[in-house]
């Protein structure tokens, strides 16, 4: 069975250190401050979804058939009966009407 593309690219402890070092040459004193700002846009980002989420359920919750109540049967109405069949009267077709 073949590996996966990306399970090549998967990054040990030893490259996670590796990127951690690069991180903090490139960013030095501002690491903090960067890793204040991109904690603050997680903390953002999940009080939309948890907001997106409760506006979900209680859009759900609330318009349940069991909440609404039912209307009052109406006993009044006459009750419903079919039609009666009655063949259509018969003419004579085309064809029995040349021989007469």
């Amino acid at each position: 069975m073949p590996t996966p593309v990306f399970a090549w690219f998967t990054p040990g402890p030893m490259e996670l250190m590796i990127i951690a070092g690069i991180a903090l040459l490139l960013f030095g004193k501002r690491l903090p401050e960067v890793a204040r700002s991109m904690g603050r846009g997680i903390v953002e980002f999940k009080k939309g979804v948890s907001g997106i989420e409760d506006e979900v359920d209680r859009a759900t919750y609330s318009s349940s058939p069991s909440s609404a109540p039912r209307p009052a049967a109406d006993n009044t109405a006459e009750p419903v009966t079919a039609p009666k069949f009655e063949p259509p009267a018969s003419e004579p077709s085309e064809a029995n009407r040349e021989t007469h």
